[in-house]
């Protein structure tokens, strides 16, 4: 299991550290706003488009040839950057780098899932998720450290050695998983089970989890600023969301297997909580922003781990590679919708509005859950106790 944490760390601190450095170190690349978009759209762009195909690749060849292919175009496309050290050889780094994330992310999701027992998922996938949470938080921090200490091409030096040293981990260790025999699935038998809730429930919480996630990182910063507050006290903030997340993950995981929370009670709670820190986001001052950030962590990390299990046990296990990537494209839509629709309110009346929006865009789903089952739920006879 630790080589595909190790991927998970990989593909997250690949995604941040670099974000994080382009617009400060990449000047000769970055020639205007509109440039440091398309650079950072490159990443999250490929992986939209490729992380379904590369999932059901990974169904049909086997998750390790493709999560050790993956690591191994990672490192190839890190190393681009690194050696050529241009400006087009940037794009071509970044976009090779999302592409290898699609095809090693939701194969090492597949791979845990394989190599567990349904009892034992749901701490799977929050050891899983913690270490992915790690890269996010390590990723600005280091790939900072490391621009300030030899520029942008030593972050890629670096990224390059990590993807090819996880890969020769990964083929050391992760045991060879075969695929399995499947009965032919046409595109209609695919949006059937795409469309179904056992599948859509759970994406769905995961993309608002990354949603919430994605607008805690990027505009409690902003509201930090608004309210006065330097920068140790906004990245505090982001710190505080992102450790949070960590934490909670993997304790979330043994809840679930222990039989402590259900999923249904647990995705309930995580997306509510989620919204709570998003309403306390609202508030003025440096509380309203460290609670936010606390309870969105913490309702995210509630979420991700339940999410997955719950996919994983109500998929087969011949299609695990085709339904984790395309459960990763509803996480990589939440995480561009999720900012957008924030700025567009934010735009055109006030941030304080935007956290309104989507906190209650992220209640609505489990609140009318909530009272349609009470509704449906039998009605004690008078006089019973």
């Amino acid at each position: 299991m630790w080589p595909l944490y190790a991927a998970g760390f990989t593909t997250a601190f690949g995604a941040h550290g670099i974000a994080a450095s382009l617009g400060s170190d990449a000047e000769g690349a970055v020639t205007s706003l509109l440039v440091l978009g398309g650079l950072l759209a490159l990443y999250d762009g490929a992986e939209v488009l490729l992380k379904p195909v590369f999932g059901t690749l990974a169904d049909r060849v086997g998750a390790r040839p493709v999560l050790l292919g993956g690591l191994v175009a990672f490192a190839v496309a890190s190393a681009l950057y690194a050696v050529a050290d241009s400006p087009g050889w940037l794009w071509a780094a970044r976009l090779g780098q999302g592409a290898a994330a699609s095809a090693f992310s939701p194969s090492a999701s597949a791979l845990v899932a394989r190599l567990n027992p349904a009892a034992k998922h749901g701490r799977a996938f929050g050891s899983y998720g913690f270490y992915k949470s790690i890269g996010y938080t390590l990723g600005p921090l280091l790939g900072g450290v490391l621009v300030w200490a030899g520029g942008l091409r030593l972050l890629f030096a670096v990224l390059a050695v990590l993807g090819a040293a996880v890969a020769v981990w990964a083929a050391l260790a992760v045991p060879a998983v075969p695929p399995l025999p499947k009965a032919r699935q046409t595109v209609l038998d695919l949006a059937r089970r795409l469309a179904d809730p056992v599948f859509l429930v759970p994406t769905s919480a995961l993309a608002a989890a990354t949603a919430a996630l994605s607008v805690g990182v990027g505009f409690l910063p902003v509201s930090g600023r608004t309210a006065g507050l330097g920068t140790v006290a906004t990245g505090a903030a982001v710190s505080l969301l992102a450790a949070c997340a960590a934490v909670v993950q993997p304790r979330a995981g043994r809840a679930l297997d222990a039989g402590r929370v259900t999923t249904r009670s647990g995705l309930t709670a995580g997306l509510l909580i989620t919204a709570a820190g998003l309403a306390c986001a609202m508030l003025p001052g440096l509380t309203g922003i460290l609670v936010g950030a606390a309870l969105i962590g913490a309702g995210t990390g509630l979420i991700t781990p339940l999410g997955f299990a719950a996919l994983a046990s109500a998929t087969p296990q011949e299609r695990l590679g085709q339904t984790m990537g395309a459960a990763e494209l509803g996480r990589e839509l939440g995480d561009a919708g999720g900012p957008l629709l924030v700025a567009a309110v934010a735009t055109a009346t006030t941030l304080t509005h935007g956290y309104a929006t989507l906190a209650a865009l992220i209640a609505a789903g489990p609140l009318l859950s909530l009272i349609r089952r009470r509704r449906n739920s039998p009605e004690r006879p008078p006089g019973s106790t």
